[in-house]
């Protein structure tokens, strides 16, 4: 037997029961921003991209010190021209050393989802009492800064061990974003009961796409694009979501946000954007929760 997991079942998208986002919606569309702090030199890290394969320097740092001083400024800028809100996945570190980024996110009125303490640190080989204790410190950080819980989680890395579920179930959130295996919410099985795993690119992500794969500004929007006008009739059949994943240090660089702009545009104009439900994470996964049960996938 291949190693698998007891997370959720097999379930193919045509052959599921069908339902609507509010109002009759039939994508819902949102935009991600991950607002990450990292160590100097140390721990792990998003990839150089100018040098592949580089190892951590000085050069690396103020690379990514780029998107929390220049980057997020000016896509914060872009969302609120296009009349977007914005999921933030947020380091909690982030309320110590830059609050001023997550009072931008509040005055927004966008949602932030807990994303580790700085993501110089996965936690894929915590052990368990750990890992724990990790979640439990973003949560107390973000929920006092915040007054209320995150609802959902993005481990630093998509990263997981093999109980994360469980503990993120047990320490009170309701999704995660992990598991890049559908185009629909569905319910996966925890040790507590079930949790929500709701879509989050890692396609449609500035990440691979842009750092790791080395694709162009005008490549990115391109994939953007081509997403969304194909998603925007598949979603006739099935309501599907649509995510847009962005990494301020890479697509906050002033050559990127020009096609960048353009590809959102297209979106919130599109002819069928009547389809579309322009959301945050936490609004699907409390829509799917007051659907009746049976209707989203189960584990």
């Amino acid at each position: 037997m291949l190693p698998t997991h007891n997370r959720y079942g097999y379930t193919r998208i045509d052959n599921r029961p069908v339902y609507d986002w509010p109002d009759g919606k039939r994508l819902a569309f949102y935009v991600c921003t991950n607002i990450e702090y990292f160590a100097l030199g140390a721990g792990d890290g998003a990839l150089d991209s100018a040098t592949i394969n580089a190892k951590q320097t000085h050069r690396n740092y103020a690379w990514r010190d780029y998107g929390l001083r220049v980057g997020i400024w000016r896509i914060f800028d872009m969302l609120d021209q296009l009349g977007l809100p914005s999921a933030h996945n947020v380091n909690s570190l982030i309320y110590q050393f830059r609050p001023d980024v997550v009072q931008r996110i509040r005055e927004r009125g966008d949602e932030v989802i807990a994303h580790g303490r700085t993501n110089s640190e996965h936690q894929d080989e915590m052990w368990e009492p750990d890992e724990a204790r990790l979640i439990r410190e973003v949560t107390d950080t973000i929920t006092q800064h915040e007054g209320a819980p995150p609802a959902g989680w993005m481990g630093p890395g998509l990263s997981e061990t093999k109980v994360t579920p469980d503990l993120l179930k047990e320490a009170g959130y309701q999704f995660l974003m992990d598991w890049p295996c559908d185009d629909q919410p569905f319910w996966m099985k925890t040790r507590s009961g079930q949790i929500l795993s709701v879509p989050y690119s890692i396609e449609i992500n500035d990440g691979p796409a842009l750092a790791r794969r080395q694709h162009s500004a005008r490549e990115f929007a391109d994939m953007i694009v081509d997403q969304f006008d194909e998603m925007i009739e598949q979603c006739v059949h099935q309501p599907l979501v649509c995510s847009v994943v962005l990494h301020p240090f890479i697509t906050g660089q002033p050559f990127r946000l020009g096609p960048l702009r353009k590809a959102l545009q297209h979106c919130v104009t599109h002819p069928k954007r009547d389809r579309v439900w322009w959301t945050l994470p936490g609004q699907i996964a409390r829509h799917c929760q007051s659907l009746p049960p049976g209707i989203i996938t189960e584990g």
